[in-house]
């Protein structure tokens, strides 16, 4: 079987790359040894956005007076029906990628894929063993839950991410090892759904990738919610002997022992480049990941590689990128190469978080002179009107140029309102054209423009 494309995964980086191929009169297979769509779709963004709707739905009930609504009785969660529509919803997503592929006329191999030659991938299934060829080959093979010494994972009582989302009951308590967006997720998640949360971060400020003022709001939010956290602390050892996890927590004043049903570490991932023939072809890495060009061609003639194996911020939205360039490269259009400074991160807590470009501090370790401007939403009409008045947008501008040099704001649906900085970025767009684009009201957008007339003493609600 020859094909001009196959891709090896078909996560949002794979899956992507595929479709873009068909448009573009490729011949393409997706070779997958699990669900169409990858960790993202099964395991990973779409069901935890899933478990996270139920847990706001279910905050909403118990706060229903809040906003003059009277609920009889006591609310209730049933754990097992807020999974299995998690599950569903996962599931329907997997099948949408089976429609696309059956439309755009790629062939969908199931099984294991090892790189043979730069041309060549075996297939490993229940059937046995079969070759196939393509003039070039992408690898999106993805990343795993890291696992750590101290923290080896058992799937029961050490979990990672897959088993958090699938647990058979809610447990009672929980220790969450890493408040990065996965860890700081399931902490939401697991707290507002009665569990008992400890969160554990190595550093000073939870999401501590995040703007510091961003991180130490949350980190408010989470106490206030009666939400046990623990920064500059460290997991040395867990004991699962007994009934509860006993785990050994180094902190400022010492050695601290904890108890509880579950821990989750949330640590980070690891790239799946293991047995799929990257050592045989002698393709080169770095830290562990595959080095690539700004194409993403690898230094194996034919051989490409996209998303979380690459160096690069591990995110869904960066791998479909990724992939869309290289198919496009590979089909001589020169696409733009991507600008990894001006990808956003998004943390879907509550409150929210949303983030692109530099800190605050980066931008002043980068010898920047700034203007910094800062919108809280509770001078917001819509936040106040919504009963969501935590958080706020900081903008961060070249007093030089005017360029935004970065965006950070946490707060209800900034997830949403990220893109619009992603573009002012993008278009270089200068802080006084900001304050001059007319956003609506009520909105929580217009705290964009308020925060960009606060950098140059110009707002007018605050």
């Amino acid at each position: 079987m020859n094909y001009d494309l196959i891709v090896l995964g078909s996560g949002p980086g794979g899956y992507v790359a595929a479709i873009r191929a068909s448009q573009l009169g490729m011949n393409v297979a997706v070779v997958e040894r699990s669900e169409l769509g990858g960790i993202c779709l099964n395991w990973g963004c779409i069901p935890t956005k899933s478990l996270l709707k139920s847990a706001q739905v279910f905050d909403y009930i118990k706060h229903a007076e809040t906003y003059g609504i009277s609920v009889s009785g006591d609310a209730s969660a049933d754990f097992s029906k807020v999974v299995k529509r998690s599950r569903g919803v996962a599931d329907s997503m997997s099948k949408g990628i089976q429609f696309l592929f059956k439309k755009n006329k790629i062939d969908v191999i199931q099984g294991f894929g090892k790189l043979k030659d730069n041309k060549t991938l075996t297939i490993t299934n229940e059937e046995g063993e079969k070759e196939v060829s393509a003039k070039h080959i992408i690898l999106a093979t993805g990343a795993r839950s890291k696992q750590l010494e101290n923290l080896p994972q058992d799937g029961k009582k050490i979990i990672g991410y897959r088993e958090a989302l699938t647990l058979p009951k809610l447990p009672e308590s929980m220790i969450i090892v890493g408040s990065g967006a996965i860890g700081s997720e399931f902490a939401h998640f697991y707290h507002t759904m009665g569990t008992k949360v400890t969160l554990v971060e190595y550093l000073p400020t939870i999401i501590p990738n995040e703007d510091e003022e961003v991180g130490k709001t949350l980190g408010r939010a989470f106490k206030k919610a009666k939400m046990k956290i623990m920064v500059g602390s460290s997991v040395e050892s867990v004991d699962t002997s007994g009934n509860l996890c006993k785990v050994q927590i180094k902190t400022k004043k010492g050695i601290e022992e904890h108890e509880a049903e579950i821990v989750l570490s949330a640590v980070g991932v690891t790239p799946n480049l293991e047995n799929i023939g990257i050592e045989e072809l002698g393709i080169a890495l770095e830290n562990g990941k595959v080095i690539v060009d700004d194409y993403y061609k690898t230094n194996i003639d034919g051989i490409y590689a996209i998303g979380d194996i690459v160096h690069g911020q591990a995110l869904a939205h960066v791998a479909s990128a990724e992939g869309i360039t290289c198919v496009e490269a590979i089909n001589g259009l020169k696409p733009e190469i991507i600008d990894y400074k001006n990808i956003p991160g998004c943390t879907y807590t509550s409150p929210e978080v949303a983030s692109v470009g530099m800190t605050e501090k980066m931008a002043i370790e980068a010898g920047y002179e700034i203007k910094v401007g800062k919108f809280p939403f509770t001078a917001s009409g819509k936040a106040s009107s919504a009963g969501a008045k935590d958080g706020f947008v900081k903008l961060i501008f070249d007093a030089k140029y005017g360029e935004l040099l970065g965006g950070h704001m946490i707060g209800a649906n900034v997830t949403e309102m990220v893109a619009e900085l992603v573009a002012i970025r993008k278009l270089e767009t200068t802080g006084h054209q900001i304050i001059k684009t007319v956003h609506p009201h009520p909105t929580m957008s217009e705290a964009i423009m308020e925060a960009a007339a606060a950098a140059y003493g110009e707002a007018i609600h605050i």
